[in-house]
């Protein structure tokens, strides 16, 4: 790849324990790197909002995280907050239980009031992958395209597994181009990265953002 691969990634600090410290740190390398995004708890985007400077990268923040068993009211309220507070995207949780039950419709409402409470601005859906067959991640592909997200997203980081190639291959195959994909969980290595977005992956959510670029300098070098 000869473009930087920092304009396709979220970079990403969701640790429950994270300081202020460790945020005003990933903020001031999402702007050194020129990242996509930041992706913060609900907590830090004000905050954030100032330390990015007046910069390119887009502030995003979580909304039914991890685990998604909010009430779709309580995710909707949740993303006004953000938005009110700074966000300019949003990333939520669909709620696993119904996606467990082949509750379609349920799945779709949920990210639709999402989608409406923010307004305009991205909200990337969270199906996490690790927990379906592939037949029911095609369904819950199609359940996110019909509740308007503008991704689809593998993985939260928080479960048994992340982002895979074969995911990410599956997801953009159904998704055919009314969505976009993003990868998230367990990306911490240029070659990871550069094969998921091969793969389709239009944003890599992770922490080693930094990591990764590094490592591309060195392999690749900057072209651009």
């Amino acid at each position: 790849m000869n473009k930087s691969p920092a304009c396709f990634i979220d970079h990403t600090l969701l640790r429950p324990d994270s300081t202020h410290a460790e945020i005003d740190r990933l903020c001031e390398e999402a702007v050194e790197y020129s990242f996509a995004a930041i992706c913060v708890p609900p907590l830090y985007v004000e905050h954030c909002r100032r330390r990015l400077y007046g910069s390119n990268v887009a502030l995003s923040t979580v909304v039914g995280f991890p685990c998604g068993f909010e009430p779709s009211r309580i995710k909707a309220l949740q993303t006004a907050e953000a938005i009110g507070a700074g966000a300019g995207e949003i990333d939520m949780v669909i709620p696993l239980g119904a996606a467990r039950q082949d509750q379609m419709e349920v799945i779709a409402d949920d990210v639709r009031q999402v989608v409406a409470a923010a307004d305009g601005r991205p909200v990337k859906a969270i199906i996490e992958c690790c927990l379906f067959d592939d037949a029911h991640k095609r369904r819950l592909v199609e359940a996110v395209v019909k509740g308007g997200a503008a991704y689809v997203k593998t993985s939260t980081g928080f479960s048994s597994g992340g982002a895979t190639v074969a995911d990410v291959t599956l997801l953009v195959e159904v998704a055919a181009g009314r969505i976009k994909v993003k990868a998230a969980g367990g990306i911490r290595n240029w070659p990871d990265c550069a094969a998921l977005l091969e793969a389709g992956a239009q944003r890599i959510g992770t922490s080693a953002g930094v990591a990764i670029m590094q490592e591309w300098y060195r392999q690749l070098g900057p072209t651009e």
